[in-house]
């Protein structure tokens, strides 16, 4: 059986990311895990019954912890021998792909699932394009996981159009449509984490998941729905996600408004997405950059109308007017507009949810999604 070596900087992708797909294609090729050591790699390992690599990588500019993960990337395939070495994530993509080119691997796909260099500029910016181009080079495939993302990498001349390959419809991993289904949170249990949050059955929800930081359209949120709740008694805003303060912080002063309103709720991690979806109404994601996002297609999926940012992958799952609304990025009376409509327009609501889960059902189950990806390992030769 040929050897698939995924790799992502830290084990929480590989968990989280590509979760149920490599026990899939454990089925068709020996898939061995490569990330950083953690409890999280633990759980892929006993979860999709996998062999399981550490290589400890950073997420920021470290050079000589970079070559050091190099080599020791390179050492391994180099006794591994593997057919396909596929990274996800900026880091595990530059050290991954470099190293499986040293080794002479015959087949190096690289997932782009976002930019996080668009939201730079100046030397770092300079930098962080030479990386990209760098690290596509090494590449002999690069799948960007929508088709927004692809062609922007074909306006910032990354790469040639040839060397881009865009799975299915988009997504690295489709959705699990039979796990994000609103009929698994019963009323008992939407009603206790209601009474626990102090949310009324005549509040309207707004609902963030995801890290909370600045690149995410935290500040622009946290301000739309401040001045949006001193208007609106019963409306509320319930925060789902890790801080990252040490990479991308949030503005004091909206740190200050997350503190000092009753109407937002903050709950951090949660191993559970899905009763806090079911409790609310409507998804606002005004995410500065994207590949695809997962949180759209799991709240989506949970039949929750979605506004979003006319940015790629959200733009592409979400039709303006008919599963949700688009605003455009940045910008902060939009988006408290936006929001305004969805409270005033409750029947529009409705209308939007009867194309929201069966959306999702066409064009990215899980299923369909893993044999796109399927597919396109077995054209390899």
């Amino acid at each position: 059986m040929k050897k698939l070596i995924r790799i992502t900087t830290v084990p929480s992708s590989l968990r989280t990311l590509l979760r149920g797909q490599s026990r899939f294609m454990s089925s068709y090729f020996e898939v061995i895990g490569v990330s950083g050591d953690g409890e999280a790699l633990a759980e892929v390992r006993q979860n999709e019954g996998i062999k399981t690599h550490v290589i400890e990588m950073t997420r920021s500019i470290t050079p000589f912890k970079d070559l050091k993960a190099t080599y020791k990337l390179y050492r391994f395939f180099k006794t591994e021998k593997p057919f396909i070495v596929h990274t996800h994530t900026p880091k595990a993509g530059t050290l991954g792909m470099l190293a499986a080119k040293l080794a002479k691997v015959p087949h190096r796909l690289h997932t782009i699932a976002g930019l996080p260099l668009l939201e730079t500029s100046g030397l770092k910016r300079t930098l962080l394009d030479w990386v990209e181009k760098f690290t596509y080079s090494c590449a002999t495939k690069i799948l960007p996981n929508s088709f927004g993302l692809e062609q922007i990498i074909i306006d910032h001349k990354y790469t040639n159009r040839d060397k881009l390959f865009v799975i299915g419809n988009g997504s690295s991993n489709g959705i699990d449509s039979a796990h994000y289904d609103a009929a698994h949170v019963s009323e008992e249990q939407q009603t206790q984490l209601k009474h626990v949050l102090g949310i009324t059955d005549t509040d309207t929800v707004f609902i963030f998941i995801g890290r909370i930081v600045k690149d995410k359209g935290l500040n622009e949120l946290v301000h739309a729905f401040n001045r949006l709740s001193q208007q609106q008694q019963h409306c509320k805003l319930l925060l789902v996600g890790p801080r990252e303060n040490h990479l991308d912080p949030l503005l004091p002063e909206t740190e200050q408004l997350i503190e000092a309103n009753p109407a937002i709720l903050a709950v951090g991690v949660q191993k559970d997405i899905r009763p806090y979806v079911a409790i609310s109404h409507v998804l606002t994601f005004p995410s500065y950059r994207e590949g695809f996002p997962n949180v759209v297609l799991q709240c989506s999926c949970m039949e929750l109308p979605c506004i979003v940012s006319d940015i790629n992958g959200c733009n592409e799952v979400i039709e303006n007017n008919v599963n949700g609304l688009i605003i455009p990025v940045k910008n902060e009376l939009a988006l408290e507009r936006a929001m305004q409509y969805m409270i005033d327009h409750p029947e529009k609501r409705n209308s939007m949810i009867q194309h929201t889960r069966s959306r999702i059902l066409e064009r990215y189950e899980q299923q369909f999604v893993w044999n796109e990806i399927l597919k396109f390992y077995k054209s390899l030769d």
